[in-house]
């Protein structure tokens, strides 16, 4: 596969979008906090071996920290700002952010397998 700076962008703004990252045609998302087992468009398959979403946990996991760590310095911008509302606004990111980034860390996840080993498709049926 073609790995160009145009490719990984286009690659990267697809999973953004939770759209199949090879064709763009299909979302990855069956229903709320579950992924299709494949693209209807075009067969790719999303659903990989067990193990292999650890690291889309790993990336969800990550850009939470970096999220509240961010809203933790923003935070200290308003000396005004009591320790407990702080504690407040930085507790209700660390619960809602991971789960508002959920399908995006795993469309990223597999847009990444993409561009690294490129994604297979499901055998066509006789």
């Amino acid at each position: 596969m073609k790995r160009d700076p145009r490719t990984i962008v286009i690659t990267l703004w697809r999973c953004l979008k939770l759209q199949c990252p090879v064709c763009d045609r299909a979302s990855i998302v069956e229903r709320p906090f579950n992924l299709k087992h494949a693209c209807s468009a075009c067969g790719v398959i999303f659903k990989r071996e067990e193990g292999f979403f650890v690291g889309a946990i790993m990336a969800n996991v990550v850009a939470t920290e970096a999220f509240i760590l961010l809203a933790y310095f923003v935070c200290l911008l308003f000396p005004n700002l009591s320790e407990r509302t702080m504690l407040g606004i930085l507790f209700a990111i660390g619960v809602s952010f991971p789960l508002a980034f959920y399908h995006h860390a795993w469309a990223l996840w597999l847009g990444l397998d993409h561009l690294i080993e490129g994604l297979s498709r499901e055998p066509s049926r006789p």
